[in-house]
């Protein structure tokens, strides 16, 4: 009978060892590469798909009114595995490309019928440039995004989140209420911030050639702690099509994106990674 107690007792001391040892350590390292702006150029298009099938791409966003929408939404079919989310639009930036709202919207356009370049004012842009030195209506932003998610639902198949481009589901807090309720309401309601989601140390920049993006990259990665963690970046090429894309303070368009795709699928960062232990997981990881 003494001996019997005796190892039972010791298997629930065991048990409980194992029990602590499990609650002390610490959570894994995730990181979420997210790339933004798929369907705004050719280019943004081919190296959005290049980052994921060659490098750490997880997680992409279109920008439904883009020029480009309809070969990134058969790109996105080609490619099943790649978690997509719905970029939600109120502006068209660049000088030399612009781009509509789907819905009649005679509040979020300007003269031209554009969408504004700039959500807040900036003083290195003209006075005109900005949508929130407008009479906005809310409405028609609910009008607008509704026709963004619904036409990225029927022509892509791995939707699963929204996000707001250029930060415009910040431009109020009745905004960021209706993106949070649409979400919701068409079964997109996947929020990182919500979930403990931290964004990444800054590495990269237009300022920095490829090879300082690299080596910044790697830098972060290496310093980066346990958790859950959001990188965000802008594939594209230094081709002929992005060297006629920019807007003031942000000219070298091309170069910049080239860099960020080349460092995205650097062999280098591949290896710190594994080496890190670092785990790759898109927005679907995080239900």
């Amino acid at each position: 009978m003494y001996n019997k107690a005796f190892r039972i007792g010791s298997m629930l001391g065991l048990f409980l060892l194992l029990v602590l040892n499990i609650l002390a350590q610490e959570p894994p390292t995730r990181l979420l590469v997210r790339i933004d702006d798929m369907g705004f150029s050719h280019a943004a298009n081919i190296a959005c798909i290049e980052t994921y099938q060659k490098g750490m791409a997880q997680s992409v966003e279109v920008i439904v009114p883009g020029p480009w929408f309809e070969e990134a939404a058969n790109l996105l079919k080609e490619n099943p595995g790649l978690d997509a989310g719905v970029h939600l639009v109120l502006t068209s930036e660049w000088t030399n490309l612009k781009w509509r709202p789907l819905t009649a919207a005679p509040s979020l356009v300007n003269e031209d019928g554009y969408f504004y370049p700039m959500l807040w004012k900036n003083e290195r842009f003209p006075a005109d440039h900005f949508l929130l030195s407008n009479d906005w209506k809310i409405e028609e932003v609910e009008a607008e995004w509704r026709a963004q998610i619904e036409l990225a639902q029927k022509k892509i198949p791995q939707l699963t989140h929204l996000s707001g481009h250029m930060g415009c589901s910040n431009i109020s807090e009745e905004a960021n209420q209706l993106m949070r309720s649409l979400a919701q309401e068409y079964g997109l309601a996947i929020h990182p911030e919500d979930l403990g989601v931290k964004g990444v140390p800054s590495w990269s920049g237009s300022k920095y050639s490829a090879k300082e993006k690299e080596k910044r990259l790697i830098q972060m990665l290496k310093e980066l702690g346990p958790g859950d963690w959001l990188l965000i970046e802008h594939p594209g090429y230094a081709d002929a099509e992005l060297e006629t894309v920019g807007h003031v303070g942000y000219e070298n368009v091309g170069l910049d994106r080239d860099g960020v795709t080349k460092v995205l699928n650097s062999r280098k960062v591949s290896k710190v990674l594994q080496r890190e232990g670092i785990q790759l997981i898109s927005y679907t990881d995080l239900k």
